[in-house]
C-alpha cells in the first residue's frame, strides 16, 4: 500500500483543493447567478457528454488498464499502444458525432415539453464529449505509467479555476449565460491539449504507424476483452446518468438542477476514495500479470477498509449539519433526502472498493456484464415507478437501494470464484463505534432541541463538526479502529518528529 498511500495522499490533497473550488463554483456561484433550470441544463449536458465520451472511447480506457503493463517498454515505444488507442478514439468520435446529428429529432422529442433549454443547446454535447474522451484517454495512459498527479491537478484545479473566472465575468455581466456556457465547454479542452503536448514531449506518443507493433494474437485478446468491457462500462455510466436524464424528462430541468447540485455533496464524500481507486487500479492489473492473488487480496481488504472509513466520515461531515448547509441555498431543500439515500448506496460501493476493478481485469470479466445489466434494468425499472410518485427522492431511493444489492452480489461472486472478500474484524469494530457515536449525538441533539441554543447556522455547523471530531475521529485514531489509516498517520507524525 506504500505507492497507493503516497500517491493517494498527494492526489487527495489536490482533489481537496479542487473540491473547495467546486463548492465555490457549483455550490455557491452557480446557485447565485443562474436559475435552477440553467443549473440543470449545465449538469444535464455534462451527463450526456459523459455518455458520448463513453461511447466514443470504444473500450480503449479499459484496454489500457488491463494490457498496458504488458506493452510498457520505453525503448520499443510501448509498441505504439497509445497511438493505436488514439486512432480508435478518433473513429469513435466520428461515428457517434454522426449518430448525435442524425438522431436529434428522436432524442429531443423526449425533452421538448419539460426541458426546452436542453433542446436549444443539444449540440453542445459533441464538443464537450470530445474534450472528455481525449482527457480520459491520456489520463489513463498516465495512470498506467503511475503518473497520477498531473491529470488530477489539471482536472480538479486548473479547470475549476477557469470556471471560477468565467463565473466572475458572468457576475460582472461581461458574459451572458449563453456566452458563459460556450466558454465553459471550451475550457474543457485545456487539460487534454496540455496532456497531449506533455506525452509527446515525454516520448510517450509517436505519430508513426510503424510504431504500432501489436501482434495479431494480442489484438484478438484485446478486442475480446475491450468489447465486453466497453458494453459493460456503457451500462455502468448509464446507471450514473439515468437519474438526471429521467428527471429532466418527467419533472423538468428545475428538479434536475436540485438533484445534480446535491450530487456535489456526494462528490465531497467520494473525492478521497476516487484517489485511492485511481492509484490502485493499475496495481490490480499488475497483480493479475504477476499472478499474485495474495497481494491482490491484501490490496482489496486494505482499500475496502479505507473506503468504508472515508465513506462514513464523509457522510457524517455532511449529514450532521445537513439542514444548516441547505439553509444557504433556498429552494434546494428537497436535496436533503436525496443525499441520504444516495449515500447509503455509495458507502456500500466504497466499502466493496476494488471489486469492480478486480472483476473487470480478470479472466471472468465477461460475467461483470451480467451484474451491470441487472443494475441498469433495476435502476430504470424502479425509477419508472418512483420518480413519478416521489420525484427526485424516489430516484435517490432507487439508485441507493440498487447499489447496495449490486455490490453485495458482485462481492459474493468474487468470493465464490477467487476466495477473496473485503471483510476484516476491524471493520466490525468501526461500525460498532459508529452506532455508539450516533446514539450519543442524537441523544444530545434531542435534549438540546437540535442545539437551538445557538442561533447562528454557521456556529451550529462548527459545533456539530467539533462533536464529530472529538467524539468520532479522535477515538478512531487512539483506539486504532482503522489500522491502515491510523498506521499511516502515526508513521507520518513520527517521521516529522524525527526531522526536528
Amino acid at each position: 500500500m506504500g505507492i497507493v498511500q503516497k500517491d493517494a495522499i498527494r492526489t487527495s490533497a489536490i482533489s481537496f483543493l479542487g473540491l473547495i473550488l467546486g463548492y465555490l463554483n457549483k455550490g455557491f456561484l452557480f446557485v447565485l447567478l443562474f436559475s435552477r433550470a440553467q443549473v440543470g441544463l449545465v449538469n444535464l449536458v455534462m451527463n450526456v457528454a459523459l455518455l458520448f465520451a463513453q461511447f466514443s472511447n470504444l473500450g480503449t480506457i479499459y484496454s489500457t488498464w488491463r494490457f498496458f503493463p504488458f506493452f510498457r517498454n520505453k525503448e520499443r515505444k510501448h509498441f505504439g499502444f497509445l497511438l493505436a488507442n488514439l486512432l480508435i478514439v478518433c473513429v469513435g468520435i466520428a461515428v457517434f458525432s454522426l449518430v448525435i446529428w442524425f438522431l436529434k429529432d428522436s432524442i429531443v422529442a423526449n425533452y421538448e415539453r419539460n426541458s426546452h433549454l436542453f433542446v436549444d443547446n443539444y449540440y453542445m454535447v459533441i464538443p464537450l464529449g470530445i474534450a472528455i474522451v481525449f482527457f480520459q484517454l491520456f489520463e489513463n495512459h498516465l495512470r498506467g505509467m503511475q503518473e497520477n498527479v498531473l491529470p488530477v491537478f489539471l482536472q480538479d484545479v486548473v479547470l475549476r479555476l477557469c470556471t471560477s473566472l468565467l463565473l466572475l465575468l458572468t457576475f460582472l455581466k461581461v458574459l451572458s449565460f449563453n456566452q458563459f456556457f460556450v466558454c465553459y465547454v471550451s475550457i474543457h479542452f485545456i487539460a487534454p491539449i496540455y496532456l497531449l503536448v506533455f506525452l509527446i514531449r515525454k516520448g510517450e506518443l509517436h505519430f508513426s504507424f510503424r510504431s504500432i507493433q501489436i501482434s495479431k494474437r494480442f489484438q484478438r485478446i484485446i478486442v475480446s476483452y475491450t468489447s465486453f468491457s466497453y458494453v459493460n462500462s456503457l451500462a455502468a455510466l448509464l446507471v450514473v446518468s439515468i437519474d438526471s436524464l429521467m428527471i429532466a424528462k418527467y419533472n423538468g430541468l428545475t428538479e434536475t438542477g436540485i438533484y445534480t447540485t446535491t450530487l456535489l455533496l456526494i462528490s465531497a464524500v467520494l473525492f478521497p476514495y476516487r484517489s485511492v481507486i485511481r492509484v490502485s487500479s493499475p496495481l490490480i492489473a499488475k497483480q493479475w500479470k504477476d499472478r499474485n492473488l495474495k497481494g491482490m487480496l491484501s490490496l482489496y481488504q486494505k482499500s475496502s477498509s479505507i473506503g468504508l472509513m472515508l465513506g462514513i466520515i464523509g457522510f457524517l461531515i455532511v449529514w450532521l449539519p445537513i439542514n444548516e448547509l441547505f439553509s444557504f441555498v433556498p429552494g434546494y431543500e428537497a436535496g436533503i433526502w436525496v443525499f441520504f439515500f444516495l449515500m447509503i448506496g455509495r458507502i456500500i460501493d466504497m466499502y466493496f472498493g476494488l471489486n469492480g476493478v478486480i472483476l473487470s481485469t480478470s479472466k471472468k470479466y465477461k460475467s461483470d456484464f451480467a451484474f451491470t445489466l441487472l443494475l441498469i434494468i433495476c435502476v430504470y425499472g424502479f425509477n419508472l415507478y418512483l420518480i413519478p410518485k416521489y420525484g427526485i427522492v424516489g430516484a435517490a431511493i432507487s439508485t441507493g437501494f440498487v447499489y447496495v444489492v449490486y455490490n453485495f452480489l458482485r462481492g459474493w461472486y468474487i468470493f465464490r470464484v477467487y476466495q477473496m472478500n473485503p471483510f476484516q474484524v476491524s471493520q466490525v469494530k468501526l461500525l460498532g463505534f459508529l452506532f455508539v457515536f450516533l446514539g450519543f449525538y442524537y441523544t444530545s441533539s434531542y435534549l438540546s432541541n437540535g442545539f437551538s441554543f445557538i442561533s447562528s447556522n454557521i456556529l451550529r455547523i462548527l459545533l456539530k463538526e467539533i462533536i464529530l471530531f472529538f467524539g468520532f475521529l479522535i477515538p478512531i485514531y487512539w483506539l486504532n479502529l482503522e489500522p491502515e489509516t491510523t498506521g499511516y498517520i502515526r508513521g507520518w507524525i513520527k517521521s516529522k518528529i524525527k526531522k526536528y
